[in-house]
């Protein structure tokens, strides 16, 4: 045997061998070009999809869910003298019931009150007047609840058969400066501070010779 054909009997398994290798390679080279495409193709579809956020249920209370003091109030309205606390009236709104249904020698005097608090740079509103029977009952309601029993609430709301804003005699008046004014010229006008914890609350109670007494300490003691 020649060499020639010994060196050829010897590279033909080894080439052999070489395609096999190269045909493994090719194999598993396809595969991971194929694993590596539908990767990219999920990712790609993902990219395309919008992100769904899932929210986590909140205790939020339900939009009819109302305390009953807010629900009573909800049934009040201007015709009970009702007035918005982001809108007190002008002391010369006698188109509204708050003023129309005060007693008329109440609102004059408020009324003169106003205009030389005016002159003095002092700007007067009125937060309450004249009050309906039932809205006064809502407003006890509100109190009751608020300060945790009638014995409380009674110091600073009266009762539809005492209160003096259901009969048109009393005023609540704002903001602090202009009550401030009042409790020190009021007397001018027979109007006078009743209550001690209310200075915003007043009526005509001085005497002949323009003289307040004394307030009381509060709505329930009078």
């Amino acid at each position: 045997m020649s060499p020639a054909h010994n060196l050829r009997s010897m590279i033909q398994p080894a080439a052999a061998w070489l395609v096999v290798i190269a045909a493994l390679t090719a194999v598993l080279t396809g595969c991971r070009g194929t694993s590596a495409s539908s990767n990219d193709e999920v990712a790609g579809a993902a990219a395309t999809q919008p992100l769904t956020v899932t929210a986590q249920a909140t205790d939020v209370p339900s939009a009819t869910h109302v305390e009953p003091n807010t629900q009573s109030r909800n049934r009040i309205t201007a015709a009970d003298g009702f007035v918005s606390e982001q809108a007190p009236l002008s002391p010369f709104d006698d188109g509204h019931p708050a003023i129309a249904n005060l007693s008329p020698q109440l609102r004059l005097a408020l009324q003169d009150a106003a205009i030389d608090a005016g002159t003095a740079g002092i700007y007067m509103l009125v937060n309450s007047g004249w009050r309906s029977e039932r809205y006064q009952q809502s407003l006890l309601d509100e109190a009751v609840v608020t300060y945790g029993s009638t014995e409380e609430a009674r110091k600073w709301v009266n009762t539809p058969e005492l209160s003096t804003h259901v009969t048109g005699e009393a005023i609540d008046v704002g903001p602090t400066d202009a009550a401030i004014w009042l409790s020190q010229h009021g007397s001018d006008y027979g109007l006078c501070q009743v209550y001690a914890n209310e200075i915003w609350h007043y009526e005509l109670a001085a005497d002949s010779a323009g003289n307040c007494p004394e307030p009381v300490a509060d709505a329930s003691s009078g």
